[in-house]
């Protein structure tokens, strides 16, 4: 099947095999992330450490392994005739392995820029309107409830104000700050 390879320098055979390696490897990876097999990158360990498991681009990575391997050997295929110095080649190809790595990076992070962070977090509802569900008391003296709505979802919440006089149900409020897990609101 490799035939060719056969009547090559012992270079630019290393520079097929590389690509051709990680080529089908490159394959294998991209068939497993569009199929739903994310376990093309996860390499299992016994050391502790910090994982950054929450960062979207690792630079050590297998996959970034394979990129940088594309790279460097498809680049020392198709300019091993071009260049006459091998140091000048083997420059060329590492410069363009670790291009790959910066491509996919840029591509990583286009791709993060799609994500939508739909956690709900009491913190966002400052400033925010609402709808008193239960009668608020007046002075913090007691709870009521507001029904708030926040990324297209409803929330029923336990709301307190400072206000002197009771906001009745059906009233607008706004959220002015958020005291021990209870939103304080003022009336609008």
């Amino acid at each position: 099947m490799f035939e060719f390879l056969q009547n090559l320098e012992p270079l630019h055979q290393g520079f097929w095999y590389t690509a051709i390696a990680a080529s089908f490897i490159f394959l294998i990876q991209t068939v497993l992330t569009f199929v739903g097999g994310s376990h093309g990158d996860v390499m299992h360990s016994d050391f502790s450490g910090d994982s950054h498991a929450d960062s979207p681009f690792q630079l050590f990575s297998f996959r970034n392994l394979i990129n940088f391997l594309l790279g460097f050997g498809w680049s020392g295929v198709a300019f091993y005739s071009s260049i006459g110095s091998k140091s000048l080649l083997i420059f060329v190809a590492v410069l363009v392995g670790a291009g790959f790595i910066f491509l996919f990076f840029i591509l990583i992070l286009q791709i993060m820029k799609l994500t939508e962070d739909n956690t709900f977090k009491m913190e966002n509802l400052i400033g925010r309107a609402g709808e008193v569900y239960l009668t608020i008391p007046a002075d913090m003296s007691g709870k009521g409830k507001i029904t708030i709505s926040v990324n297209g979802t409803s929330h029923e919440l336990p709301a307190m104000t400072e206000e002197k006089e009771k906001i009745p149900s059906g009233d607008s409020v706004r959220v002015t700050y958020i005291y021990d897990k209870i939103l304080v609101v003022s009336k609008i």
